[in-house]
């Protein structure tokens, strides 16, 4: 029987990491995350699975983030019965990040259907609840570190920090063959997301080497980031802080609850013991990056530097506010604050309430600290969108935009070359996902022009199915039911150019002399749908 990887996310796009594995005795999934960015895109996480839930035997996790994890409660909701396996971090971070996914999921739906019911069409369900996570939590057990594990019949994983986030993996894989004339299993290697060196909290990515195949993430392929000291990025914060909070501004962090957060956290309080930020009050508006916070706490031993601040939460500057109660006060605020907020590409969460507030005011700083993929109301403010929809209402940009990459938590296009380089000989192929068409061309050809062979690094787009075992010298694609067309666009879709139509419309009819322009433009607007 044939061994397959059918890639099921994270293909041409950076999120809904997901690879189906079948042998001959078991089928599993590396990771099985949430889709994010275009509405093209997300729309893939109401669709049916590209497999029966119930036939899969297993799930290794690489990590926590919710483009790696945040379909499990649906995958258990469909049918699955199996155990996911993940570090003790890992699973210490989804006991809170799961249900408050749960939870999103039915929050959105329930504004959703209010406006569906308005219009007078069908209501939708959620993806899953609150509830289908919490279910879904019993199903993990945790891995050590660099420790084999038998995880399913002819099948066992070694996990290996990646540098990432609180408990990331790169997983390795070993997998028995049908056809044993040479005696040896079949090695894969997943990385995961991969952290970039000297990260905070975490020493640098690590893996072995020789395998069959090799699983790459590209996510900054081909982008050189200026490599920061901690004390460089610091001062780099402090001057952005500092001009932000000049007479009495305001700073709005949009907020990665897992590691972005408790790093910024850790970089602001020492900032201001140093005298370098003004004392002002850091409200963290976001009650999972609470939770992960604490978790952060109790893990303290376990990571680089924490153990220098251990108690982020316990400090009078830092005033954490999880009720929704307790968020609305700060709207009381007209400056000389910094606000951390969910989610940190401002596609939901209590931080577009607080744009809402503050992005048309000129003392205002947004600052940028994480990856914002195509099409998130992040990524059109990095790319310097004039007016924007918050809730329903267009708002002009007039807050200075403000972006910091020392604060990644991916290698850049050098690191990922070095860590493949690192991981040879891989004697099949090299396949490069979790990233743009761009980043990726970009990798694979600076990973020739290091000597691979062109050919063995393969590229595949969603949906894509490989028989590991071919004996062709370079694996062929399988023909599949694909749930998206190949050209579908993985950046900004037509939900975004029509949002923008929509403000740029309501602009024209402002800026118009008098009523008779108005009516004379709404006339054009008519013959020309009448022509459409």
């Amino acid at each position: 029987m044939d061994i397959t990887v059918r890639f099921c996310g994270a293909a041409q796009t950076v999120t809904g990491s997901c690879y189906w594995v079948q042998t001959p005795a078991c089928s599993l999934l590396v990771d099985c995350g949430l889709f994010q960015g275009p509405k093209s895109i997300k729309s893939l996480n109401y669709e049916p699975f590209p497999f029966d839930p119930a036939n899969i035997d297993f799930v290794l996790l690489t990590h926590a983030h919710i483009d790696h994890s945040g379909l499990l409660p649906k995958l258990f909701k469909h049918g699955f019965n199996g155990t996911i396996h993940a570090t003790r971090g890992t699973r210490d971070l989804l006991t809170f990040m799961l249900p408050d996914s749960g939870y999103i999921q039915e929050m959105e739906v329930a504004q959703l259907n209010k406006r569906r019911r308005r219009s007078g069409q069908p209501v939708v369900t959620p993806i899953y609840t609150l509830d289908d996570a919490e279910d879904c939590l019993n199903a993990i057990r945790s891995v050590e570190y660099e420790q084999w594990t038998a995880v399913g019949h002819g099948v066992r994983a070694r996990y290996w920090n990646a540098g990432h986030i609180l408990g990331s993996a790169s997983i390795e894989i070993e997998i028995e063959k049908a056809d044993t004339s040479d005696g040896k299993p079949l090695r894969l290697l997943f990385s995961g997301d991969l952290g970039p060196d000297n990260k905070l909290f975490h020493p640098d990515p690590e893996a072995p080497r020789d395998f069959d195949y090799v699983v790459c993430e590209s996510t900054y392929g081909g982008r050189a980031r200026v490599q920061a000291t901690p004390q460089e990025r610091r001062e780099e914060l402090a001057q952005v802080a500092s001009e932000a909070l000049n007479k009495r501004g305001i700073l709005i962090i949009p907020a990665f609850a897992v590691e972005r957060t408790q790093e910024l956290i850790t970089d602001l309080l020492t900032l201001q013991a140093s005298g370098d930020v003004p004392k002002v009050p850091i409200f963290l508006d976001s009650p999972l990056a609470i939770r992960v916070t604490r978790v952060f706490e109790e893990h303290a031993q376990d990571l680089e530097e924490m153990n220098l601040r251990p108690l982020l939460l316990d400090n009078p500057n830092v005033r954490p506010t999880e009720s929704v109660e307790e968020s609305k006060q700060i709207d009381r605020i007209n400056g000389g604050a910094i606000i951390l907020a969910a989610s940190g590409m401002c596609d939901a969460g209590r931080i577009r309430f607080h744009l809402q507030k503050w992005l048309w005011q000129r003392h205002a700083t947004v600052l940028f600290v994480g990856y914002q993929v195509p099409g998130t109301l992040g990524h059109l403010l990095l790319e310097g969108i004039e007016t924007v929809k918050i809730l329903g209402d267009p708002i002009r940009v007039q807050a200075k935009i403000k972006q910091i990459e020392g604060y990644s938590g991916h290698a850049d296009g050098q690191e990922l070359v070095d860590w493949v380089l690192e991981r040879q000989p891989v004697r099949r192929a090299l396949f490069l996902t979790h990233g743009e068409e761009e980043t990726i061309a970009d990798l694979k050809a600076a990973l020739v022009a290091k000597g691979l062979n062109a050919d063995n690094i393969i590229c595949p787009i969603l949906d894509d199915e490989v028989d590991l075992l071919s004996r062709q010298k370079v694996p062929t694609f399988r023909r599949t039911a694909r749930r998206l067309p190949p050209e579908t666009p993985m950046k900004r879709d037509w939900h975004n150019d029509f949002a923008q139509f929509t403000i740029d419309l309501r602009e024209k009819f402002d800026k118009a002399a008098d009523e008779k322009a108005r009516a004379k433009f709404l006339r054009k607007l008519r013959r020309a749908l009448e022509e459409a």
